[in-house]
C-alpha cells in the first residue's frame, strides 16, 4: 500500500501539534525574570513564523513555474491557472500564520515589554512586509482579465519575497539594537535560554507547525481548483 506525501504531512501535523500542545503546557522552562511561563509561547510564536516563511517559499516556487509556462505552447491555459492557484493559496495561508504570528507575538510582548506593539525594528519591518503581502490581493483584485492577473500576480510575488525576506531577516540585523531576541546585537533564544527540555519540544513544533501550513495550503489549492473548474463549466 503506497502512502501519499500529503497522508504522511497531515499524520506529522496531528501528531507534532498534539505534541506541541501538551508537552510545551507541561514540561518545565527555564525560570527566567520578566518571561517566566510565557516563555512558552516560544512553541507557538516563533514556528509560525516558520510556517509562514516555509509556505512564502511554495507561494515563490509556483509563481516562478508559472512565468516559465508562460512561454510554453505545450502548458495548457488550465494548467497555467491551476499553478497560478497554487501560488495565490500560498499566500493566503501565509498571511494567516503571519496574522496569527503577530497576534501571538503582541499577546507576548504586552507581558515582557509592557506593551503590545513598539518602535522595534523587527516589529515595524514585519509590519510592512505584511502590508506588501496584503498588496498581493488588492493587485489580484484589480484585473478582470485572468491571464494578467496571473502573470502580474506571479511578478510581484517574486519582487515581495525578496524584498520580505530582506525587511525580516537582514535589515533587523544591521541595527545597533534591538528588544527582539536575534536581533541588534540581542542574543537569540538557542544561545541562552533554550535549554534541553525545550528542545525537544521547539523542534517538533517548528515541523508541526510547517506540515499544518502545508496541509492547509493543498486544502484552499483543491477547494479553488474545484471552483475554477465549476465556473468554467458554467
Amino acid at each position: 500500500m503506497r502512502i501519499s506525501f500529503m497522508s504522511l504531512v497531515k499524520v506529522a501535523a496531528v501528531v507534532l501539534l498534539s505534541y506541541t500542545v501538551v508537552a510545551g503546557l507541561l514540561m518545565p522552562v527555564p525560570r527566567l525574570n520578566i518571561l517566566n511561563e510565557t516563555i512558552r509561547n516560544l512553541y507557538f510564536h516563533v514556528p509560525m513564523w516558520f510556517a509562514q516563511i516555509a509556505i512564502f517559499s511554495v507561494a515563490l516556487y509556483h509563481s516562478l513555474r508559472y512565468l516559465n509556462a508562460q512561454g510554453n505552447p505545450k502548458i495548457s491555459l488550465v494548467e497555467k491557472q491551476k499553478i497560478d492557484l497554487a501560488a495565490y493559496s500560498a499566500v493566503s495561508v501565509g498571511m494567516l500564520f503571519g496574522v496569527l504570528g503577530l497576534l501571538t507575538g503582541m499577546m507576548w510582548a504586552n507581558f515582557t515589554w509592557g506593551a503590545p506593539w513598539s518602535s522595534d525594528v523587527k516589529l515595524n519591518c514585519t509590519a510592512i512586509g505584511m502590508l506588501m503581502y496584503l498588496a498581493y490581493f488588492v493587485l489580484r483584485a484589480s484585473f478582470t482579465d485572468e491571464e494578467k492577473q496571473s502573470r502580474f500576480a506571479a511578478i510581484y510575488n517574486v519582487f515581495c519575497y525578496v524584498l520580505f525576506v530582506v525587511l525580516i531577516f537582514v535589515i533587523p540585523r544591521m541595527k545597533e539594537f534591538s528588544v527582539h531576541p536575534g536581533n541588534g546585537g540581542n542574543p537569540a533564544f538557542a544561545k541562552y535560554d533554550l535549554d534541553s527540555y525545550m528542545r525537544l519540544v521547539f523542534y517538533p513544533a517548528v515541523i508541526g507547525w510547517i506540515c499544518l501550513a502545508v496541509w492547509m495550503w493543498d486544502l484552499l489549492r483543491k477547494y479553488r481548483e474545484i471552483v475554477f473548474f465549476k465556473s468554467l463549466q458554467d
